[in-house]
């Protein structure tokens, strides 16, 4: 009995194992059923010839691992989300304008007026949120409430693809998109150069356009926070990171996971691995999008604060208002890291830059410093102290130090903290591991 329940297990684990190598090679096709159909046709000819000398009840025996497998594996199969995109809910605190580009893209504007009262600055700002397809969280709209009481006429719009922006086709989702995007944004907003801020995979848009004369000029001031890999090259650069992030520290968060499910679990990790393509025919996007869960990104969520604030981690995000698109991301993330060197462009960059960059950042150093070091135009770097990849999180001072920092270099005032690490203290910041 022991044998045969071994040998049972065994087929079993073959036949998943048949399936996910179908799954990768079919490319998930018609939501994994091409997959799905091809094992169980194979699995229970094999079964059929292996019980081919029993007596006739006795040769249906081998059927049962075969039937086994198909109901463990159809689950991969079976949708558990709306096929049609669900777009989170307006905001009570700020209307949601829907502004459609030259480009094509039909996105999602919040504009922050500036405080009636006190000094107001009459150059636009304009905040490239990270993500890169995502919604922009709620703790960032605080932070960009916060920068309105300062007198800055405040403008965000969540990227094509990302929160209540409207989907692209997959092909479409490319650095290059995104850098376009920002040009018409720019253009569709008609009040001249803009005061811009980029943080995370926004950093990345930003460094790309001070790299695209065109898009460079309708630029003021740029603002790069904690950046991604600004081009292919910069993207195989492997390094070391900022002091320790909470991630592996911090409890688990709470909510529902997408990748509890079998379906989902399987599309995000193959995908995640490269083993599918991000228009995966196993799930479509709009279902990915509506699966996905800020409880999926926990770890991620971690790696954004310092060690010594695991404990106190602030919720990032409401349920409704939270919006990934996993497989969108992963695409624009292939398309920077199949593009060529951006150095050259970027080393005739005239628009004056600050490169901000955090303590405990969960992003490779050199991928800052490779920007600073090819950017002539960068005037100051700000090493910010007591914060991990999100730089104003609402903990302690943070939000105060960010808006200081920014306030400070857009106002051409003296920087409130040292200018570290200058470009010939690159060799050093590195060598040190700071």
């Amino acid at each position: 009995m022991a044998r045969r329940l071994l040998l049972a297990l065994a087929g079993i684990v073959v036949l998943v194992v048949l399936f996910l190598a179908l799954i990768v090679l079919t490319d998930g096709a018609r939501a994994g059923l091409l997959a799905w159909l091809t094992t169980l046709v194979v699995a229970t000819a094999a079964a059929l010839w292996l019980g081919r000398s029993r007596t006739w009840p006795s040769r249906l025996v081998p059927l049962l691992p075969v039937l086994v497998a198909a109901a463990l594996t159809a689950s991969v199969c079976i949708p558990t989300a709306p096929a049609a995109r669900r777009y989170p809910p307006d905001l009570p605190f700020v209307a949601t304008q829907h502004w459609k580009l030259a480009t094509g893209s039909r996105i999602a504007v919040y504009h922050y007026p500036p405080a009636t009262t006190g000094t107001r600055h009459h150059v636009p700002f304009v905040y490239l949120h990270g993500g890169p397809i995502r919604s922009i969280s709620l703790l960032d709209h605080r932070f960009l409430q916060l920068l309105a009481r300062q007198g800055y006429d405040v403008y965000a719009y969540e990227q094509a693809g990302g929160g209540r922006s409207d989907l692209l086709p997959m092909g479409q989702y490319t650095i290059s998109r995104s850098v376009g995007d920002l040009a018409a944004f720019v253009d569709r907003l008609g009040k001249g150069k803009v005061d811009i801020l980029g943080f995370s995979g926004g950093g990345v848009v930003l460094t790309q356009a001070l790299a695209t004369p065109r898009v460079a000029a309708r630029l003021h001031r740029a603002i790069i926070a904690e950046p991604g890999p600004m081009d292919g090259p910069t993207a195989h650069i492997t390094g070391h990171k900022g002091r320790a992030s909470a991630r592996g520290l911090a409890p688990a968060t709470k909510g529902a996971r997408s990748t509890h499910t079998p379906r989902y679990a399987v599309a995000f990790g193959l995908m995640r691995l490269g083993l599918l393509t991000p228009d995966t025919g196993l799930i479509g996007q709009a279902e990915g999008v509506n699966t996905f869960t800020a409880a999926d990104l926990g770890s991620d969520t971690a790696s954004a604060y310092c060690a010594r604030d695991a404990h106190r981690i602030p919720v990032e995000d409401t349920e409704d208002n939270f919006s990934f698109s996993a497989a969108a991301s992963l695409r624009v993330q292939e398309t920077i890291k199949n593009s060529p060197s951006i150095a050259p462009p970027l080393s005739h960059s005239r628009t004056p830059a600050m490169l901000m960059v955090a303590e405990c950042s969960s992003q490779v150093r050199q991928w800052a410093t490779a920007v600073l070091a090819n950017d002539p135009a960068i005037q100051r770097t700000q090493y910010m102290p007591g914060v991990g990849h999100h730089m104003w999180n609402g903990l302690d001072d943070n939000n105060t130090q960010a808006v200081a920092v920014i306030s400070a270099f857009l106002q051409d005032m003296p920087a409130p903290l040292p200018n570290c690490p200058t470009r010939g203290e690159i060799p050093a910041f590195l060598r040190d591991h700071k």
